[in-house]
């Protein structure tokens, strides 16, 4: 059995991956899970060049079937959890008289809903980690457009929110247990998501996953009685 285990969403680009590798340099084995196999599998690759115990695991996080298999996959492989990673997440810009039913459903399912379900399944293997440690970390990628409304965003928006939200209620419900929760709540992170403004803000200029992947780092370094409910990462000179 593996000594600290984790589970990441989203893991094959981005601030996903960039967690994945910094909890690989912790000693963290690892189930990844991301929607497109064809990301999936070299990112999980390098994982494990790093040294990592790596499962992969093709998900859509709009399936509820999927969800559990990864929580089964990980279940099955490591018998524990100690940190998970809800970094899968979606968005449109669009005015509110334009906003298409089937993407709003995409968004809310996978930005909200897959998270409520990823704590249902995981909560018995954390509420295990943290009698054992009292240092079990549910990380949430929310997004500053969840802590300031955005036009254009508004469902992007509402769902950070409500991240952001969750957050706060599973550490109201869980932090006793020693489950720690925290949101992580970036302006424009050079990431596949920020390909629409690139045009007008460098990429070299924004928010680096790197810098998202670091603040995690440290949330894994305190102490039991230190709880941080949200980061805010901003870019200086600009606040949203």
């Amino acid at each position: 059995m593996a000594q600290r285990a984790a589970i990441v969403t989203g893991a094959s680009t981005g601030i996903g991956r960039a967690i994945a590798g910094m909890l690989a340099e912790e000693g963290y084995a690892l189930t990844v899970a991301s929607r497109r196999p064809e990301n999936l599998a070299p990112a999980a690759k390098e994982l494990r060049a790093m040294g990592a115990e790596v499962v992969e695991v093709p998900a859509d996080m709009r399936s509820e079937d999927d969800i559990k298999a990864v929580v089964s996959a990980h279940r099955e492989r490591y018998g524990r959890l100690d940190v998970l990673v809800n970094n899968a997440g979606m968005g449109f810009g669009l005015p509110v008289g334009e906003i298409p039913t089937k993407q709003l459903d995409m968004v809310l399912d996978v930005n909200i809903r897959s998270i409520v379900i990823f704590y249902r399944e995981c909560v018995e293997m954390l509420r295990a980690a943290g009698a054992e440690h009292q240092s079990a970390l549910v990380v949430n990628t929310a997004s500053i457009t969840g802590k300031r409304g955005q036009a254009w965003l508004s469902v992007y928006s509402a769902t950070k929110f409500a991240v952001v939200g969750f957050t706060e209620a599973m550490n109201r419900e869980l932090a006793g247990e020693g489950i720690r929760s925290c949101a992580l709540c970036p302006a424009f992170v050079n990431t596949a998501m920020t390909d629409f403004v690139k045009d007008t803000v460098d990429a070299e200029a924004m928010i680096q996953p790197q810098d998202i992947s670091e603040a995690v780092r440290y949330l894994l370094k305190l102490s039991p009685g230190c709880l941080i409910p949200e980061i805010i990462f901003e870019r200086p000179g600009e606040v949203l």
